[in-house]
């Protein structure tokens, strides 16, 4: 359960990733995050209310506001990669690092032991991820790898520091995390506002981005509680591959070699993780 959970959080955010590149496109990404963050805590807040929480701790709170605050950065830094047309070097960057910093930590300081098949999985992850992407092209900047370091960062702080939130919680974590978001970007986004021109139905569809990528991180929560953090984290960051699909399906898009080989070993990887993933 806790694998189909993690890929499900993984569908989830490669279609929020895909909506949200295409909105940076027509607004500045600093408006598009906070607006998205916005639409995440609307919904956590209410998600948080109905599911019932036997005990909310101040630690718990902590955690999950640390969390949003990774995320938050995750976010920006994709989204300012992504305006300066540099998807070919942010996203891998950001994905296949957030995967093996998150791993390291789950490993040397929480207590993580993945078994042989996990361990496989993991290691066919990142090469997948890479490919899925497209790696590094030749339009690559050090602007553009510093996006992808600091949002490789912040992804590792997202999954690590939300799995760590003790269930009896509930999802107010996920909530303290979207608020934490909102406060951490809300600065840069109003300095934009005296020239920010907004394009119609931008404000419906960053809010519905920002709905569903704080739905894919409840899902993850509750799959990094029925498995190894570890594990459920590296299901979650094969994300990238939805939108090359989507890419394919949707803007008939042209999948490289390269691309076909990865999304062949982000399947592989799904499998050894699953068998491994207890």
């Amino acid at each position: 359960m806790g694998a189909l959970l993690s890929v499900a959080s993984a569908a989830c955010y490669g279609v929020v990733d895909f909506a949200g590149g295409l909105l940076s496109r027509r607004a500045h990404f600093a408006v598009v995050t906070v607006l998205g963050q916005i639409g995440g805590l609307l919904l956590a807040l209410a998600a948080a209310v109905l599911v019932p929480a036997a005990a909310v701790r101040s630690p718990d709170v902590w955690w999950g506001a640390l969390s949003g605050a990774g995320s938050g950065t995750a976010m920006f830094c994709l989204n300012r990669g992504l305006a300066r047309g540099a998807m070919s070097v942010v996203v891998p960057v950001s994905a296949v690092t957030g995967v093996a910093l998150s791993v390291l930590c789950g490993v040397f300081f929480l207590g993580d032991r993945p078994v042989l098949a996990a361990w496989l999985g993991i290691c066919v992850t990142v090469p997948a991820l890479w490919l899925v992407s497209g790696g590094i092209g030749p339009g690559g900047d050090r602007r553009a790898l510093a996006d992808g370091l600091l949002a490789s960062s912040g992804i590792a702080v997202q999954y690590i520091g939300l799995a760590q939130a003790d269930p009896a919680s509930g999802l107010w974590p996920v909530a303290a995390g979207r608020l934490a978001a909102v406060l951490l970007l809300l600065p840069g986004a109003l300095r934009q506002v005296p020239r920010f021109r907004r394009p119609p139905g931008l404000l419906a569809e960053a809010v519905a981005v920002g709905a569903g990528a704080a739905f894919a991180l409840i899902l993850y929560l509750r799959a990094a509680q029925l498995q190894m953090p570890a594990v459920a984290v590296v299901l979650a960051s094969l994300y990238p591959a939805v939108p090359v699909v989507l890419g394919v399906a949707v803007l008939r898009e042209k999948l490289t070699r390269a691309q076909v080989t990865g999304l062949v070993g982000a399947a592989a990887a799904i499998v050894l993780l699953t068998l491994g993933g207890g």
